[in-house]
């Protein structure tokens, strides 16, 4: 599943254009020719704007994991997708690939910063107890990010796929999202209990995530 980056997106957006703001502001006070202000502004803006249409945002994203601060990014991917896996493990879901950081995905094809890849059935209606299991699986990477900050940022795209599982089983809403509750409240305090086998996890795919330059 790939971690949503929306959130993200719009913080990188609000600092370009707090960025922009107060070069604009302060710039010519640091000796900064006016022209060049313009240029660099310009520059920056068709940059984004390239970015956000060919790559939709990747480039950025890409970027971000390379600059001071990075690396705390890329610990919040990898705490996201190690609560997949240790909880895939748990429920006895293999587990196909893991892939932390931008570049990562864009090696494996993939429009996204952070994923973990499971052969999901798309058209089968499952018995109760497996729509359970992966109700846990499929929000353990929401629930690891909210033990380790106390909220999560991705799942998106978890949720929506979720969605569809259940959406699949002829259920009810009522059932579905009563069911989705409970797993998510299972999960988090199994995470909660296992915290340091989450930090260990986070810890190794950390270590395998690839990095410009090496």
């Amino acid at each position: 599943m790939a971690e949503s980056q929306g959130s993200i997106d719009i913080a990188r957006a609000g600092v370009a254009v707090a960025a922009l703001t107060g070069l604009g502001a302060f710039g010519p006070a640091m000796g900064l020719s006016a022209a060049w202000i313009v240029v660099l502004v310009g520059g920056v803006l068709v940059a984004l704007s390239v970015d956000a249409a060919t790559w939709q945002g990747m480039g950025g994203h890409l970027l971000a994991e390379t600059l001071p601060g990075g690396e705390s990014r890329l610990r919040r991917i990898a705490v996201h997708e190690a609560g997949h896996v240790l909880i895939a493990q748990t429920e006895a879901l293999p587990v196909q690939n893991v892939f932390i950081g931008t570049l990562a995905c864009l090696r494996a094809g993939l429009r996204a910063s952070g994923a973990t890849e499971f052969t999901v059935p798309d058209s089968v209606r499952m018995p109760l107890e497996d729509l359970r299991r992966w109700s846990r699986v499929l929000q353990a990477g929401m629930a690891a990010e909210t033990v380790i900050y106390g909220s999560a940022r991705g799942g998106a795209d978890d949720r929506a796929l979720l969605g569809q599982l259940w959406g699949l089983s002829g259920h009810d809403v009522p059932t579905a999202q009563r069911e989705q509750r409970r797993a998510r409240r299972e999960i988090e305090q199994q995470l909660r209990t296992r915290r340091s086998d989450l930090e260990d996890a986070v810890g190794e795919l950390l270590e395998s995530a690839p990095r410009l330059g090496r």
